[in-house]
């Protein structure tokens, strides 16, 4: 737990830096929880007033829900039990989605987007990688095989189509083992409990994003991915694009010291 860490709410977060700036809210990938950000949040927090949470289903937001769970709801509710009214948002992967899904619900309370990589609702295309993934996943979840699902993920999600297990650093892929597991291992009764989706869907109101937009890549990702990329810098106004041609899907961790540069700047 750092300063500010609350888990009494129906999401976990933990907030610390300085007041005064506009806060930058940290939504971690599906792979992950808020210790994803744990390389940049000493860094971050020295000159940022800094949030990271755990979206429900993730980390210690493990309440089983009793109705619909809707995850950019819960961010804009993180945002009132702060007392935040306008932010700055960073999302990966999964959290991407969502950053992007919150600025579309309540878009005079984001001020920018920073998306690392594009995922979750953010992905278009079934391509051959993210099919072999879902494969792979459901074979091993649906023999109770916990490991294999776990293998799975780091295999598409941290090595990606172009690099083995591994060649990866091996403190990286033990983390987002860790990370995974638990939330496997909280949902596993959850299977019940409905996930509110946006309507019209995120991807057809991509123009309608205020927030200034910029999207990293990795060009170690999957296809589906660097195709988000593209639709997400097409349909947002205004949105760049920065590249880093030797990462995967989670350039964060995989370049900590660069991506909070990244960030510092951006904000």
């Amino acid at each position: 737990m750092t300063a500010g860490s609350r888990t009494t709410f129906a999401t976990a977060y933990d907030r610390a830096g300085p007041k005064g700036a506009l806060p930058v809210v940290l939504i971690h990938a599906g792979v992950a929880d808020r210790r994803m950000w744990d390389a940049q949040w000493s860094a971050l927090t020295s000159t940022h007033d800094a949030i990271r949470l755990d979206l429900r289903g993730f980390g210690d937001s493990d309440a089983r829900p009793d109705g619909p769970v809707s995850h950019p709801q819960d961010v804009l509710d993180t945002l009132d039990e702060l007392g935040i009214q306008r932010c700055h948002l960073v999302g990966a992967s999964f959290g991407a989605g969502v950053a992007v899904e919150s600025a579309l619900l309540a878009p005079d309370r984001v001020e920018s987007l920073l998306l690392a990589a594009p995922g979750g609702s953010l992905l278009a295309e079934l391509t051959p990688d993210l099919q072999a993934f879902f494969d792979a996943e459901r074979a091993a979840l649906g023999a109770g095989d916990l490991d294999a699902a776990v293998e799975a993920n780091i295999t598409t999600w941290v090595a990606g189509p172009q690099r083995e297990t591994a060649d990866m650093d091996v403190r990286l892929c033990d983390d987002v083992r860790q990370m995974q597991r638990r939330a496997f291992e909280v949902t596993a009764d959850w299977d019940d409990v409905e996930e509110r989706e946006l309507e019209p869907p995120t991807l057809e109101r991509l123009a309608d994003v205020r927030a200034r937009t910029l999207v990293l890549v990795g060009g170690l990702d999957l296809d589906t991915v660097q195709d988000a990329a593209r639709q997400v810098v097409k349909g947002v106004p205004g949105s760049r694009r920065v590249d880093w041609a030797d990462v995967g899907h989670l350039p964060s961790m995989e370049r900590p010291a660069d991506f909070h540069t990244l960030v510092d700047t951006w904000l």
